[in-house]
């Protein structure tokens, strides 16, 4: 899961980044509002962290912004701002969640899982594909009864091909998931992760739609 995190205070910002990279989310984080809005005008993002509080263009109007010109990327506000208005206001400006500082960062991450998962239609926490169960709470993979051991980027392009099952991801939308900014990308690291990913579980789980890119069938084999 690709966050978005909005949020100029740097100590705070540092540990949410520290804290959301260590429970797997891929994390790129701007400091004013100014770059929320060209940020999600660019990379698909799974949900957003916003401080209302920020340079330049205040978290509010940024969202409102955001919401006008289309962009329905679930957004989480994140601020010290604690009035019962402030929290109707940021609702009804278009947040999907509404969070206080100081937090708690377990609290944080799953606010943030349960978001993606209700964007998606995804009504479990855990995800299921015919025999294969995945937590992205505990970042285990089962294939029946038995634990699968799987890398982070493994683990990651798993997750996005289940969270969109049925639905074709090419080799790009994968890599936005995947890799944050500054991250080197090799060209044939996709093609790596499915190959290790139908080994590990199961050749059919994957299919492979040539020239377009990859696919969880709805109908499980």
């Amino acid at each position: 899961m690709r966050i978005l995190l909005a949020e100029d205070d740097i100590l705070l910002g540092k540990g949410i980044e520290a804290g959301l990279a260590q429970a797997g989310f891929t994390i790129d984080w701007v400091l004013n509002g100014d770059d929320v809005h060209h940020a999600a005008s660019s990379v698909p993002y799974d949900a957003i962290i916003l401080d209302l509080g920020l340079p330049k263009m205040d978290g509010m109007t940024a969202l409102r912004q955001l919401r006008a010109g289309g962009n329905r990327i679930p957004v989480l506000i994140l601020t010290a701002r604690d009035s019962l208005n402030d929290r109707v206001d940021g609702l009804d400006a278009g947040s999907d969640d509404y969070m206080i500082k100081p937090f708690e960062l377990a609290e944080l991450q799953a606010r943030l899982r349960a978001l993606v998962r209700r964007s998606k239609g995804i009504t479990e926490a855990v995800l299921r594909h015919g025999a294969v169960t995945l937590s992205p709470s505990t970042r285990i993979v089962y294939n029946g009864d038995t634990e699968v051991d799987l890398s982070e980027r493994e683990f990651t392009t798993l997750q996005e091909l289940m969270l969109n099952a049925g639905r074709v991801l090419s080799k790009a939308q994968l890599e936005d998931k995947i890799y944050g900014w500054g991250e080197e990308i090799e060209s044939n690291t996709i093609e790596v992760y499915i190959h290790y990913l139908r080994k590990k579980l199961y050749p059919e789980l994957i299919r492979t739609v040539r020239g377009v890119g990859y696919v969880l069938p709805k109908e499980v084999q």
